[in-house]
């Protein structure tokens, strides 16, 4: 066969695969088993040709990007972990701020009402709590709460009840996010009112030290639940160029993920709330350097992990599957 007749019956075949590069281990290795044969039979007939630089470049591009996909990414457990689930924050980060915003602000009302109202903290968390929160910090042990249960049934119950939340505020989020809402006035108001409870009696540093070693996870996975529920409610009302009904599922898909990387953080915190802040008279140092930790779970996962992803340039394809930087991908030249 005459050079030019082999370039013309392959040209179109080999600039799509240089042009429309494919992450599908798959379709690589058809494409890398159809460019070997064509660079066979170049190298055959062709040997001094510039097509068979040509196609010696494309094979090798794709070989290398098989290599890398076979060798150098993690299992798929872990890459859902590593990228996947920082990727949709990155993805939705303006969400995930709308909802610390509207959640924050929820508790800043809360407060500021418990703080011209005398009955408001009442109206929330229910006289028989304020009762027994008084006489507790009358008897001198204001979060004898705390201490009222067996360490792991106290674990179990608050574990099994805070994940039911967890996901009872994300599914809330296909009826457009109305159910979410709700969800995050209810405890943002409950929260408000309880702060503002100690710092009124004086206990305002004392019950950070004390109700945040668990808070600080326990809050943040509500706002998290809360994102993963508004995620699904923005699929279904902004499906873009799709059908409402794929919008909703890949939507749905991307807001279940987050949800699973929420329940180890409502694990953790009801151990903490369980076992160790029940502990009121801990060192400071012991309760600061808890805090610190969990500050330090949620910021570094929930905000510089997908940043940092963000600006290496990986990102998410329509499918949800991870797109690595251009120097991982398959890099051709003609």
């Amino acid at each position: 066969m005459r050079e030019s007749l082999f370039i013309k019956r392959n040209l179109e075949r080999w600039k799509k695969y240089q042009e429309q590069p494919t992450n599908d281990p798959d379709e690589m290795a058809e494409r890398f088993t159809s460019l070997v044969d064509d660079l066979a039979y170049a190298k055959t007939f062709y040997s001094y040709s510039k097509i068979t630089r040509y196609l010696n470049t494309l094979a090798g591009g794709i070989y290398q990007s098989i290599y890398a996909n076979t060798r150098g990414e993690p299992g798929k457990l872990k890459r859902i972990f590593l990228y996947n689930i920082p990727l949709i924050v990155a993805k939705y980060r303006k969400i995930f701020l709308f909802t610390l915003a509207f959640f924050v602000l929820v508790c800043t009302i809360s407060a500021f009402s418990a703080a011209h109202d005398d009955s408001f903290v009442r109206g929330i968390l229910g006289d028989d709590y304020v009762d027994m929160t008084e006489q507790n910090i009358a008897s001198g042990d204001p979060f004898g709460v705390y201490k009222d249960q067996n360490e792991m049934v106290m674990w179990l119950r608050i574990m099994f009840n805070n994940v039911q939340i967890a996901l009872f505020t994300f599914v809330s989020g296909i009826f457009l996010g109305i159910g979410v809402v709700y969800i995050l006035l209810t405890n943002g108001f409950m929260l408000g009112a309880f702060q503002y409870m100690f710092f009124a009696k004086g206990l305002g540093w004392s019950s950070i030290l004390v109700i945040w070693i668990h808070g600080t996870l326990e809050i943040s996975a509500i706002v998290l639940a809360g994102s993963a529920g508004f995620i699904m409610g923005y699929g279904i009302l902004f499906p873009g160029t799709h059908k409402r009904v794929d919008s909703l599922k890949r939507a749905a898909k991307e807001g279940l993920k987050i949800l699973v990387s929420v329940v180890p953080l409502l694990v953790v915190a009801a151990f903490l709330e369980g076992y160790v802040t029940r502990h009121t008279d801990m060192p400071k140092a012991l309760s600061i350097f808890i805090l610190f930790i969990s500050l330090c779970i949620i910021v570094g996962y929930y905000v510089v992990l997908p940043f940092v992803l963000h600006r290496q340039g990986y990102s998410l394809d329509e499918a949800g599957k991870v797109c690595y930087p251009k120097k991982n991908k398959i890099k051709t030249t003609a």
